[in-house]
């Protein structure tokens, strides 16, 4: 064993240093930030967890709390990575920013901005993808799981590197991209409301940093499937009221996480309680009330598993307990009818106000992780509005996982025309379809992405003609 250990060690530290060369000859120097950013800090050979790295990802409070939501308080550059092996041909950064948690208190947030080569329309349009992080820990975050030489996908984060690829998608076609660590400094997971602010001022360190080359006028989308549909869907709804300068002119969400109690109640017992049971933990760390209601409440089985379960990504979150009754490892004949319960739930639920922007939605007929009814209500209490533009698509030859990856070209697509001018079609149209698959150009479209990220493999630039 140790005979092939030191080949190996050359063969990373040769691929940092071809990388740094690219991405320097590419340049030809380094990039000028506008004059209210602060300084660009170079990339760093090897990446550090946000457990490991405080002075970017947790800044002092009062440094926070005198920003203005979404204003940078530090820039680095970065390199991002499939799978976090092959390095991407883009330019990549990760700016540390200001938000606030669901009461409005100011936060340290993180967000990746990556930009395409090649030369694009000013101002370039910018898609803001949250992907599904699913877990309760900091080293699963997006900004940490993407990077070059990353060991998240190796420690459990398997969502995120999946979900990239239609951040490249986006990123071939010459936009630029924006991934925000929607979860928080706490790994909030499935925390809605908080999720949704630092999606939105995300999107404002974006347009404000002046490389990535979007400013104020570009045209947004938003997009998030699954753990990312709550981020999404919340910023959408927030949109008008937390952040109206933002030109977001659509918004894509599927696997939709409308409903959190509902998506316990069909989780109980059954093979996806582990995961589930993570996002309860994650939102006690939102949510103090219903925090000390665990702390007094949970079973001797239900503290053992909030303590194993704190540190894991998504795959283990999901493997670990399934068939678990969790409604049963909390002291109360019915936990979803305790008050501070009912609180956080209806906090959480999505519908409480109509984005101001079109939507694509989509749901498997057959999902087993978030019910279908959830979506199918959501819907209808958009549609009650005469001003909703709502096109939603039930795929009926799917379960969770693969209607993400026949629903989400789809929706690519469609967010594509949005941002192209093209307007939504007015009004709600709910489409049963055999298999999204169907959709028009498509198939075009997956053929095109995968080659291009298989040419991507090889150094190809992303975005270039």
């Amino acid at each position: 064993m140790t005979t092939r250990r030191f080949p190996r060690r050359m063969l990373r530290l040769c691929t940092v240093t071809i990388s740094a060369l690219l991405v320097a000859a590419a340049l030809g120097a380094p990039a000028q930030a506008d004059p209210e950013t602060p300084p660009v800090q170079p990339v760093t050979a090897l990446p550090l967890p946000p457990e490991l790295d405080p002075g970017f990802y947790n800044p002092p409070a009062e440094t926070v709390a005198a920003t203005a939501p979404g204003a940078i308080i530090a820039v680095r550059q970065v390199d991002v990575a499939n799978f976090g092996i092959i390095p991407l041909n883009v330019d990549a950064w990760q700016v540390s920013y200001r938000s606030n948690n669901s009461r409005d208190e100011a936060i340290p947030a993180v967000a990746t901005l990556i930009k395409p080569r090649g030369t694009s329309p000013t101002p370039r349009k910018l898609l803001s993808v949250q992907i599904a992080e699913d877990s309760t820990a900091g080293y699963c975050a997006p900004s940490y799981a993407l990077q070059h030489l990353s060991a998240s996908a190796l420690l459990g984060q398997i969502v995120a590197p999946a979900e990239f690829l239609f951040a490249q998608s986006a990123l071939q076609m010459g936009w630029a991209v924006v991934i925000p660590d929607h979860e928080g400094p706490n790994s909030a997971y499935a925390a809605g409301p908080l999720a949704g602010r630092i999606t939105l001022d995300g999107i404002r360190a974006a347009t404000d940093f002046g490389p990535l080359g979007v400013g104020h006028t570009a045209p947004i989308g938003m997009y998030g499937y699954s753990g990312g549909s709550i981020p999404t869907g919340h910023a959408a709804e927030l949109h008008k009221t937390y952040a109206p300068e933002l030109n977001i002119v659509a918004a894509a969400a599927g696997g939709v996480g409308a409903d959190l109690g509902a998506a316990l109640e069909m989780a109980n017992n059954q093979a996806t309680s582990g995961l589930v049971l993570g996002a309860v933990l994650g939102l006690a760390r939102e949510y103090p009330d219903f925090d000390r209601f665990l702390d007094q409440r949970l079973n001797p089985l239900g503290q053992a598993l909030k303590a194993i379960k704190a540190p894991l990504c998504v795959q283990y979150q999901s493997a670990l307990v399934p068939f678990l009754n969790i409604k049963g490892l909390i002291n109360s004949p019915d936990p979803l009818r305790e008050p501070v319960v009912q609180a956080m739930v209806e906090d959480t639920r999505l519908g409480r106000t109509l984005p101001d922007m079109p939507l694509f939605l989509w749901h498997s007929q057959w999902d087993e992780i978030l019910p279908l009814h959830s979506t199918n209500q959501l819907v209808d209490t958009y549609c009650k509005d005469p001003n909703a533009s709502v096109q939603y698509t039930r795929d009926g030859a799917s379960e969770h996982v693969v209607a993400e990856v026949v629903g989400g070209p789809a929706a690519i697509l469609w967010l594509r025309d949005r941002l192209d001018g093209v307007p939504a079609q007015s009004g709600c149209t709910t489409t049963d379809m055999p298999s999204m698959l169907g959709t028009p150009g498509e198939l075009e479209m997956l053929n095109s992405t995968l080659g291009e990220t298989v040419a991507s493999f090889f150094g190809k630039p992303i975005g270039a003609a």
